[in-house]
């Protein structure tokens, strides 16, 4: 029997456990204190899993401990093994009994609001004992904190392949565009006919310039031979733009499915210029 072997052997579940605690609360005190053990008992814990491993796994300092290099490997892969031990147990208990369960989902606020909200109503009202947790957030952090980090079990966004690591996968569920968008007291709202340079110079409510929407905004005048507009307004909340444009101040843009959610809820009009933005594929990430 090899040495990994042996160790992996003699490591136990609760040395794992406090060894997260004192991590998270960076005191063996508070993490005897939130385990309802005593402070003793994490020292010998730890104590216990540093004999094991040979290494050392906490730097003690007056103002509390840090993990070391040693620790903050063992952590990591610590996290995805509790992890993966709940989610095994909601395997059985779903399979148990199919119509409970959890199900956490990382959205985007346009793609949840367009579809997320949707899915969950229904299967909410089919299985009214399921539990859904949706973490709202940018594309980026949704993948690397809350996907990688395993907080959620997908991520619905739009993204393109060549955005994605070898180690997500991705399931295409729809195709999307982007529309420019008025208040119904715009004066464009009453436009027949609109040139996209004709709107080059009016005032423009964006998300921030990295924000997908920005991005396919300013690609799609390039694409016309025109530069892209600049944003009188930005702002990262999707319901603060769409606001700002129903009260007639601003343009904006919106994806077609978001436009079909709201329904005639809100006073927007899509104006009729060509828009030829480029076509978003919607995925499921995992």
């Amino acid at each position: 029997m090899d040495r990994p072997e042996q160790t992996s052997r003699r490591l136990k579940l609760r040395h794992l456990n406090v060894l997260l605690a004192v991590a998270k609360w960076g005191s063996m005190a508070k993490a005897a204190e939130h385990l309802s053990i005593t402070q003793p008992v994490v020292s010998k814990a730890i104590a216990d899993l540093e004999g094991i491993l040979g290494v050392p796994l906490l730097d003690r300092r007056p103002q509390g401990v840090e993990p070391t290099l040693y620790g903050r490997a063992l952590l990591k892969r610590s996290h995805i093994i509790f992890d993966e031990l709940r989610t095994s147990v909601s395997e059985i208990e779903f399979l148990a009994d199919p119509t409970v369960g959890e199900l956490r989902v990382g959205s985007t606020e346009s793609v949840g609001a367009a579809l997320v909200q949707a899915v969950v109503s229904r299967l909410g009202k089919r299985y009214p004992r399921i539990r859904f947790e949706i973490v709202l957030g940018a594309s980026p952090s949704l993948l690397e904190r809350e996907l990688r980090g395993r907080k959620v079990e997908l991520v619905a966004m739009a993204t393109s392949t060549d955005d994605l690591d070898d180690d997500l996968d991705a399931t295409t569920l729809y195709h999307d565009r982007l529309h420019v968008i008025a208040g119904l007291g715009s004066p464009w709202a009453r436009r027949r006919n609109v040139a996209l340079s004709d709107l080059l110079n009016e005032r423009w409510c964006l998300p921030p310039p990295n924000h997908p929407v920005t991005i396919q905004v300013a690609e799609t005048f390039r694409r016309s031979g025109l530069p892209a507009p600049n944003a009188n307004v930005i702002a990262a909340s999707h319901h603060f733009v769409v606001d700002m444009v129903a009260d007639g101040n601003c343009l904006g843009a919106l994806w077609a499915a978001r436009i079909r959610s709201y329904r005639g809820r809100l006073p927007l009009k899509v104006l009729p210029v060509e828009f030829p933005s480029p076509v978003a594929p919607v995925r499921i990430v995992t």
